[in-house]
């Protein structure tokens, strides 16, 4: 454990990251969850509803550095193709 008090707020701080992390990539999982599963009912409103829905999630998380942009991109790319094919 830090002994420092530079190193214990270094580590304060990096806890709370993580956790802030943590809760941005948890809630894009539940979105792309989301669109995927309008996406095997086949419902195709349901699923561009939650398309629209995912996209600025993913988007920011990508912005907070949480998700390297390609891959937000990548996913958002992935989502939309497959909700068009319906």
């Amino acid at each position: 454990m830090a002994n420092h008090a530079s190193a214990l707020k270094r580590a304060r701080q990096n806890e709370e990251r993580r956790m802030r992390n943590k809760a941005y990539r948890t809630r894009v999982r539940g979105a792309v969850k989301s669109v995927r599963q309008a996406i095997s009912a086949k419902d195709q409103e349901a699923a561009r509803a939650a398309l629209k829905a995912a996209e600025p999630i993913i988007d920011k998380a990508a912005s907070k550095g949480v998700l390297p942009k390609r891959t937000a991109a990548r996913k958002i790319s992935r989502l939309a193709k497959q909700v068009h094919a319906l």
